[in-house]
């Protein structure tokens, strides 16, 4: 009898553990399990080179979010970047996403430009003004080779 209790005692602690253990590891590796307080929205880039998932969505440099999912649309050949959005952020429908670099050849991050209407994105709506990335090697080619015009008039 004494035995069972402390072998029940035992389990009951071990047990604790590892629910312990799990919740720490969820938390620490900022995984969520159900869903969070997050909505998702998308922008079409023409091009998104540098840019991964993970990357920060930031708003006057507070990050609000992070890439969720960066895909290809067969249509239009274009780039469409799916972002998860805190709950707590409201964006305008007219707000414009740009592609950014951290530092002069630092990671990629999307940059969000709030916009001024009433009218706010809801979960799985589309940020129609965009900018994409600027190609540093096409710019440097560019100079390198004399491709770029000092005239304005050309």
């Amino acid at each position: 009898m004494k035995t069972r209790t402390v072998e029940t005692s035992v389990g009951l602690f071990v047990l604790l553990g590892l629910i312990c253990v799990g919740y720490l590891t969820i938390k620490l590796g900022k995984m969520e399990v159900f869903g969070g307080d997050y909505y998702y929205v998308s922008a079409r880039f023409g091009s998104v080179s540098g840019l991964k998932r993970g990357a920060p969505v930031d708003i006057a440099g507070v990050q609000v979010g992070t890439v969720d999912r960066i895909e290809l649309d067969p249509e239009t050949m274009a780039a469409v970047v799916r972002m998860k959005i805190r709950r707590d952020v409201a964006l305008k429908e007219d707000s414009m996403a740009s592609i950014k670099t951290i530092g002069l050849i630092g990671d990629k991050y999307v940059k969000i430009e709030p916009g001024g209407s009433e009218v706010l994105l809801k979960d799985g709506d589309m940020i129609t003004e965009t900018e994409s990335a600027v190609d540093i090697e096409s710019v440097i080619g560019k100079y390198a080779f004399g491709d770029v015009s000092t005239n304005p008039s050309k």
